[in-house]
């Protein structure tokens, strides 16, 4: 007997191509505990896959019948019969094996469907680093899981106590063995950067008692966008190489920046963490653009998912009482101007006006206005071609806050936790940033033809970061 599988999770089966992988990622890296290394972690994970057990996440496999009327459900399996040596690859990298050969691989392996005939995820476990780390690549399909619970399936498999052992494997049944926070930033929200479609599902369940509220609330959303003020719609995203057709390899890049620096700047600068993140990430795409001499007149704009919490109101997730208020945001990256210090005021400015627009709404009237921005893309999603109008946005950016102490896997330091995500046809890249410990993770995931080179950006998410300090005095 299938499991009813949820409108917005079969949106994502139903959107799939090969064009379009829907599935995300997360890529770990593990320094060995003293005295031991890669090598030994290796061994630990090779143990793990001699048992059969299996966490019941891990043993769903999608699938239809005539019964549901062709309608997309779960059936699991039992344990034994998951196949682990087909979900759990072992990668080695090449010569020199630093992380230039690792991002090429994770990239290839990222543009690959998973098997529908079989539960929709994988595990690779990648040696051959030449600094002696190790590394472990997850991807799950969307349907399934978002990216906040692919990256929390591999924290919450680890401790804080670095001398724990016998800690279960990611794809294993657990109990919670580490505090996990969940985001707690008032800019950063789990999960939300690619389940656009099934935005408008859940608006239209959850406006049905706010018709009349939601008339004013648009009138007013849309006025808020024809004077290019900040709000959950925009009509100013110029046309870009980024929002076009895409194919179904991926192309990844991930670096790793001291938290400490950007809680300094923020502070510094009057600014919140993730204007920071939405700044960096201005510049360097106002960086990359122009380098292939491609950077329009007029400013990029980001789709920015947002919590929009008091900050007394908790961190549990209980929408309907009202504690968790939960929408998207355009965002003015205001890329036309070469003063990052500036770019950063209009940043700021920006993301101010959306979240005092949507703090005036109900959570209804934010849902719907949120599904109302991030419609267009939606279709796009579902139709699997860009539409012939300039994009709704020009990329999506997301802040994604995670545990603030150091975590162990059986005694081997989670350095970094990259996460990758899904790129869709007419947003040719996505740039994911979360946090870890005291290291903040930018992982970009863009469509190979589309956007060729990423690892540049890279470079000018740095420079802008320098730039930003020298700016503020730092």
């Amino acid at each position: 007997m299938l499991l009813p599988m949820s409108p917005t999770d079969s949106l994502f089966l139903l959107g799939e191509s090969r064009e379009h992988p829907m599935h995300v990622g997360g890529l770990a890296l593990f320094t060995p505990p003293e005295g031991a290394t890669a090598a030994d972690v290796r061994v630990l994970f090779e143990t793990a896959l001699t048992g059969e057990q299996v966490a019941p996440l891990f043993c769903r496999r999608a699938r239809r019948s005539v019964a549901s009327l062709g309608h997309w459900g779960w059936d699991t399996l039992p344990d034994h019969e998951v196949d682990l040596g087909h979900h759990i690859r072992r990668n080695a990298l090449p010569r020199p094996g630093g992380m230039a050969e690792l991002m090429t691989l994770v990239s290839r392996l990222h543009g690959i469907l998973l098997d529908r005939s079989r539960p929709l995820w994988e595990i690779h476990l990648i040696e051959g680093l030449a600094d002696g780390r190790y590394a472990v690549y997850i991807k799950i399909h969307h349907a399934l899981a978002d990216g906040a619970s692919a990256m929390r399936l591999l924290r919450e498999s680890m401790s804080e106590d670095p001398h724990r052992r016998h800690l279960p494997a990611p794809w294993q049944p657990r109990h919670r063995l580490a505090v996990v926070p969940e985001p707690t930033d008032a800019e950063s929200i789990a999960g939300l950067t690619s389940t656009l479609p099934g935005m408008a599902w859940d608006a239209a369940r959850s406006v049905a008692g706010e018709v009349a509220g939601l008339v004013p609330a648009a009138v007013g959303t849309v006025d808020r966008a024809l004077r290019g003020r900040g709000g959950a719609v925009s009509l100013t995203a110029p046309r870009t190489l980024l929002n076009v057709p895409i194919g179904g390899a991926r192309q990844v890049a991930a670096r790793s920046v001291a938290l400490e620096r950007i809680r300094l700047l923020a502070k510094h600068a009057d600014a919140t963490i993730n204007d920071i993140v939405l700044t960096m990430s201005a510049g360097a795409l106002r960086s990359y653009l122009r380098g292939r001499g491609a950077l329009p007149a007029d400013p990029l704009i980001a789709m920015v998912p947002v919590s929009l919490r008091g900050p007394d109101t908790g961190h549990e997730s209980g929408g309907e009482s009202g504690g968790n208020r939960v929408g998207v945001l355009m965002c003015n990256l205001a890329t036309h101007l070469p003063d990052p210090e500036h770019r950063l005021e209009m940043v700021r400015t920006s993301m101010n006006e959306g979240k005092q627009a949507l703090r005036a709404m109900s959570p209804a009237q934010v849902l719907a206005m949120s599904a109302l921005g991030a419609a267009p893309l939606g279709l796009e999603m579902l139709l699997g071609r860009r539409g012939p109008l300039r994009p709704p946005f020009n990329v999506v950016i997301s802040n994604v806050a995670g545990p603030r102490t150091p975590l162990y896997w059986n005694g081997a330091r989670l350095d970094a936790l990259f996460p990758l995500s899904i790129p869709t046809t007419g947003q040719a890249l996505n740039i994911t940033a979360t946090s870890s410990d005291d290291r903040i993770a930018f992982g970009l995931t863009g469509c190979r033809r589309a956007v060729p080179d990423l690892h540049p950006m890279l470079d000018h998410l740095g420079d802008e970061l320098d730039a930003l300090e020298r700016a503020v005095g730092l």
